[in-house]
């Protein structure tokens, strides 16, 4: 992650608008995680509580759309929010008062991870919201980051299979009204892992060795959650993408140790 100066600690604030992980692995857990390895201060909303672990989601409790917001409205009175992140949503009431509230407040950042499918395969978005995500919340993302899944359901088209594939869909997306879209090709079967963001300006290319048998529960939420990290303490986009996915293989790699 970026290094940051002790003394500038918890000076830059980011909120994280999401579900809590009972196992602490994703969601609001891993979101805060993020923000403090990046000196960076961390408020919450959160839209659902589940009772999950690695194995699978055992349960849902979504919270009312008036609470949410209630919830968003405290933390930007409260301090300066630098950027802000969205996950879980769960239905399409709450992903309407998160739109209509974000408009109000008008953070300088958002990034959307649209929260879709859980890596278990329960629903965690409601499938009568996914018009509302296009509709009103596209056009607000300084960054939208889907996994492929997520980019096909948003576009109703077939899943991208290959970089060409990854790279249209991208800009597919992009003319829905989001300004950067971080394309996360973890389930496209390539010889490596790739990711690719791409804007009105092209398109960046990051890429790994794919790495077998260990838990990548979080892994999506990590990565968002660093990249509004990066964004919240002042770095450009490619920068806080940059930092974040320093951050994401360290952090893969501590699990990998522990396998």
């Amino acid at each position: 992650m970026v290094a940051h100066d002790p003394a500038e600690a918890m000076t830059f604030a980011a909120l994280s608008i999401a579900g809590s992980d009972s196992s602490g692995g994703a969601g609001i857990q891993a979101d805060l995680a993020a923000f403090n390895a990046a000196g960076v201060h961390g408020a919450t909303a959160i839209t659902a509580v589940t009772a999950q672990n690695y194995a699978g989601v055992r349960a849902v409790q979504l919270m009312p759309p008036a609470l949410v917001r209630m919830q968003i409205e405290a933390a930007f009175d409260e301090r300066a929010v630098h950027a802000v992140k969205l996950g879980m949503l769960g239905n399409a009431g709450i992903v309407e008062t998160v739109a209509a509230t974000l408009r109000q407040h008008r953070p300088r950042w958002l990034v959307i991870d649209p929260v879709m499918i859980a890596s278990s395969g329960a629903r965690l978005l409601d499938a009568d919201a996914i018009g509302s995500v296009r509709r009103r919340l596209l056009p607000l993302a300084d960054c939208l980051v889907p996994n492929l899944d997520e980019a096909a359901v948003l576009l109703d088209m077939p899943r991208a299979c290959s970089e060409t594939e990854m790279l249209a869909q991208g800009r597919a997306l992009l003319a829905l009204g989001a300004r950067a879209v971080l394309m996360k090709g973890g389930h496209a079967p390539l010889p490596e892992a790739v990711d690719l963001l791409v804007t009105t300006e092209g398109s960046r290319r990051y890429a790994a060795p794919w790495i077998k048998d260990i838990d990548t529960h979080g892994t999506g939420c990590t990565l968002s959650a660093a990249i509004t990290a990066g964004l919240a303490r002042g770095l450009a986009l490619v920068e806080a993408i940059d930092a974040a996915k320093r951050h994401l293989g360290v952090w893969l790699g501590g699990r990998l140790s522990r396998a």
